[in-house]
């Protein structure tokens, strides 16, 4: 696909690595419940490799993912590595055999999921790594972050790291790891119908600094559902693809990671990068937000 499907490219600022818009992440090539081997290696490996041939170039991992398994099928269909592929991985928790999402941010957890990720993905260091705030269940929860923005900088000093960002973070705890280090891109929830990010994203892009939305269809109530249904009705698209060509045009700074162990769902996806949204389109998109339910705070 040539650049312009794949929604223009993106620079990380401070950094040499410039990106498509549209790229890869990689959660759904492990197991159920991202947990243990995929039933089919070699479909995940056929995921990774069509992904790259179509010019993804930005792919998102975690070794807590399987744990280890996603980056070892990373390791397994593309080292060694195409020039210009950028994979961003991330610290902050760790998958016990009871296989929940545990906390793990002291130095050594983070020092060691440094070198779990390196040894994984057969890398001496590693592009960019996201800390990841264990916030509340439904998304970010105040409180400092300096000690472990301070660990991964200076894992940064040793060469090991090239670039921090952050992922499930509050505008007032970007503030405050931006004071310690510099930051690349934050990686939040955000779509059509949860917009609490809309003053951080708009702040982040005048900084030059990457946003990268997940769950582009999470948390829809069933009235937002069939408003996003009607408009991909009208355009002969799916509800992801319409999801996605929004977020590309929210921001420039947007970066997206749709992922898929699929495939042809891989190819839809990337084909987001492809639809141009009317005016009453955007209109249309743009109300969904209002249609969510007040939420006392």
């Amino acid at each position: 696909m040539s650049e312009a499907t794949l929604g223009g490219r993106f620079t990380f600022t401070g950094t040499s690595f410039t990106v498509h818009r549209i790229g890869y992440g990689a959660m759904q090539l492990a197991g159920p419940g991202v947990w243990g081997p995929p039933k089919d290696t070699n479909a995940a490996v056929a995921v990774l490799r069509e992904a790259v041939a179509a010019g993804v170039n930005h792919i998102d991992t975690s070794d807590y993912y399987g744990p280890h398994i996603t980056n070892q099928i990373i390791r397994q269909a593309l080292h060694p590595y195409p020039p210009g592929l950028v994979i961003v991985t991330k610290l902050g928790a760790r998958r016990p055999a009871d296989k929940s999402w545990q906390r793990a941010d002291s130095p050594q957890e983070l020092a060691d999921g440094v070198h779990d990720n390196l040894r994984n993905l057969g890398l001496e260091a590693l592009d960019i790594v996201n800390y990841r705030v264990m916030g509340t269940q439904h998304g970010p929860k105040e409180g400092s972050i300096a000690a472990q923005v301070t660990v991964l900088a200076d894992l940064k000093r040793r060469g090991l790291i090239r670039h921090i960002g952050l992922s499930n973070v509050t505008a007032t705890q970007v503030a405050e790891a931006a004071g310690l280090t510099d930051i690349v891109c934050v990686q939040n929830n955000y779509n059509l119908a949860h917009r609490d990010d809309d003053a951080l994203i708009d702040d982040l892009a005048r900084r030059r600094i990457a946003y990268v939305p997940f769950f582009p269809l999470g948390g829809f109530t069933p009235l937002q559902s069939s408003a996003l249904s009607a408009v991909a009705d009208q355009l002969k698209r799916t509800p992801m693809q319409v999801a996605q060509a929004w977020l590309l045009h929210r921001s420039p700074n947007i970066l997206l990671i749709p992922g898929t162990s699929s495939v042809a769902h891989l190819r839809e996806n990337l084909a987001a990068g492809q639809l141009t949204l009317s005016p009453q389109a955007l209109a249309s998109l743009n109300g969904i937000a209002a249609t969510a339910p007040h939420e006392p705070h």
